[in-house]
């Protein structure tokens, strides 16, 4: 199993407001955490950071290798649970950083598996055989639409209240997440990354950068797409491939 990941302020931002750590189990498993800050610069950030290093932590002090799935869903979801708290915590220490919050990813892989916990619209898409498929679903209003049969996902991407999600990570006390496990089969890839790159490609257009390139050269293409589109917010990806 092999991770790779990368990140770019893009062209329009002041500052970086996602943060991403990767790494590799003993037992060669891999563990990614995306993460997409909100709340101005100084909150935004503060809130991507703090929940990533707290989900690493706890993620590499809890592992073992002989974990059932639901013991791994369950270190994951107190991973993300315990980050929601103390940025929660933070916030209302700290006026200056009250409101602040931060979509999440967190991915562990092995054993011919993937499990993700999410929160906010920052996404995992599975590549396999040519074809991509989106493992998670967006917390956002512009979502709800698309569910509701109100608006495409065409439409989703240019709609003005794109930018407004429905979970984050340390805006309330108690985060509601999702889990997903499914089958990572040889040759494969997972892309994980932040709204800054999936904001302006839809699922074919995603699968025809994918394809064919691998590791950090993709990386680094697909970030070079999404700054040719405009590059207007940060983008962060993460790449796990078997």
């Amino acid at each position: 199993m092999r991770v790779y990941s990368g990140s770019d302020i893009g062209l329009v931002r002041d500052s970086n407001q996602d943060y991403c750590k990767t790494g590799v189990f003993p037992d060669n498993a891999v563990w990614a955490v995306v993460c997409d800050g909100m709340g101005g610069a100084n909150g935004g950030c503060t809130a991507s950071s703090v929940a990533t290093e707290t989900i690493s932590q706890q993620l590499t002090e809890g592992y073992h290798p002989d974990m059932t799935s639901e013991q791994l869903r369950e270190l994951m979801q107190t991973a993300v649970s315990e980050a929601n708290a103390k940025v929660y915590q933070m916030s209302m220490d700290n006026f200056t950083l009250r409101g602040m919050g931060t979509t999440v990813v967190c991915v562990v892989a092995g054993s011919g598996k993937i499990h993700i916990v999410h929160a906010g619209d920052s996404r995992a898409y599975l590549y396999r055989n040519g074809q991509i498929v989106r493992l998670t679903t967006d917390h956002s209003m512009v979502q709800a639409l698309v569910q509701a049969g109100q608006i495409t996902d065409e439409q989703a991407r240019k709609h003005p209240n794109r930018n407004i999600i429905t979970r984050a990570l340390g805006v309330e006390a108690v985060l509601m997440t999702d889990y997903t496990m499914e089958d990572f089969q040889a040759g494969s890839q997972l892309i994980i990354c932040t709204d800054g790159l999936s904001g302006y490609f839809s699922d074919e257009e995603l699968c025809s950068l994918v394809q064919d390139t691998g590791g950090e050269e993709l990386i680094e293409k697909l970030i070079r797409a999404a700054k040719s589109k405009g590059g207007s917010d940060n983008i962060t990806v993460a790449v796990i491939a078997d």
